[in-house]
């Protein structure tokens, strides 16, 4: 003989009664399921008790499962809970475990945790923000949505805003103030350069705008949607907040704005030697010739709007096979433009032909290290004349 009792919908207060023990388990995963979405929730209690009367044997299950939000009944997952607790005996010796329903033109996968207690931010997430709520079953899978605890993420996301955007919709402007983070949920968006080029794109699961909020400065670079999207947003104010609260949070945030930064520094560093004009305000003569010389870059470098007019210098495979500026030739037009901090340059891929064989005007990193030690010792001779004016003056 077997007994059940399934209910598919909370009592009045949506509490059991009577001191029967209960679990809850939450829907973690979904794949077109018709009547459940990620976050739904299930409260599971009963016992299952095997009966032995006079040799005969009886089975007797008091399982009760709560819909925990206003959903069609679905009797296949119900059976299903009732397989688990007839496996365990009573709702509370159930271990931690994920389960899926056996389906119907869909399935999910049902997750309980026994000492871990939903937050209040998670219950705000789940019951007041359903559309962002299902979101999170595609965002899972992306590191910013595995790297931090699922309280962490619910603090974030109950403050946060969906937000959508049309394909070349500007989302943020370089040089604006920063006041959001945001998430990419659905479809791509591109960072663009100052000169409106694609540099790099992000996708579904994707952050950016954190890193205008970290360092308090204006956005750095512009992005568009490169494509209809949905972006979640959240202002600055609850953003650090829960940068404050959570420590993990902090961690990848560091982390990420650290490879932001290689990355900005790498992509700004091609551009310069990829033909890109810059200035010597932003990048100095002596990291702008070791990046060309680093990268083994073959080509032309003219050095424009600098005290003694236009400078011109030739590198092969990142060597500089010729040099002029100020009237002077090779190594000496080499080491004044060393001393230069202001001007344009312009870096253009190629050589003349005859310029193949041209021979080096010297070991880069050795006409490096001179030049910058002849500016050295300028810069110490001047301190020196500077210090003694004084007591010229006294002697005289």
């Amino acid at each position: 003989m077997i007994f059940h009792l399934i209910f598919g919908e909370k009592d009045r207060a949506g509490q059991q009664t009577m001191g029967v023990p209960r679990v809850i388990f939450r829907v973690c995963e979904t794949l077109n399921c018709p009547k459940f979405q990620y976050g739904d929730s299930f409260t599971v209690s009963g016992v299952a008790v095997m009966m032995r009367t006079n040799g005969d044997s009886s089975f007797v299950s008091s399982a009760a499962v709560h819909a925990n939000q206003s959903r069609e009944n679905c009797e296949i997952l119900y059976g299903d809970f009732v397989k688990v607790i007839i496996k365990y005996e009573r709702a509370d010796q159930i271990p931690d475990c994920l389960i899926s329903c056996t389906g119907c033109t869909g399935s999910l996968r049902l997750e309980h945790l026994r000492h871990k207690r939903t937050s209040p931010e998670q219950e705000a997430l789940f019951n007041n923000n359903k559309e962002i709520a299902g979101l999170l079953e595609d965002l899972s899978r992306f590191p910013f949505f595995q790297i931090i605890s699922h309280e962490s993420l619910a603090e974030l996301l109950r403050n946060a805003v969906l937000e959508e955007f049309k394909k070349d919709d500007i989302i943020i402007r370089q040089g604006e103030p920063g006041s959001k983070l945001y998430i990419v949920a659905e479809g791509k968006v591109s960072i663009l350069n100052d000169t409106g080029i694609s540099i790099s794109t992000l996708e579904q699961g994707e952050i950016f705008g954190e890193m205008s909020l970290i360092c308090d400065e204006n956005i750095g670079a512009t992005v568009q949607a490169a494509m209809d999207c949905k972006i979640l947003s959240v202002h600055h104010r609850h953003f650090q907040l829960v940068l404050d609260r959570y420590p993990t949070m902090q961690r990848y945030f560091t982390k990420l704005m650290a490879q932001r930064l290689s990355r900005s520094n790498k992509i700004r560093f091609d551009d310069y030697a990829s033909g890109m004009i810059g200035r010597l305000e932003e990048i100095p003569p002596e990291a702008l010739f070791q990046t060309l010389h680093t990268n083994g870059k073959t080509g032309i470098l003219t050095i424009s709007e600098v005290a003694k007019g236009t400078a011109r210098f030739s590198l092969r495979q990142g060597a500089l096979i010729k040099a002029s500026y100020d009237g002077q030739k090779g190594k000496e037009a080499f080491f004044r433009i060393l001393r230069e901090k202001k001007g344009r340059f312009k870096f253009n891929p190629g050589l003349p032909k005859e310029d193949f064989d041209a021979p080096e005007i010297g070991y880069f990193m050795k006409l490096l290290m001179e030049g910058l030690q002849q500016i050295d010792e300028d810069r110490s001779t001047a301190r020196k004349r500077r210090n003694q004016e004084p007591d010229n003056e006294e002697s005289a």
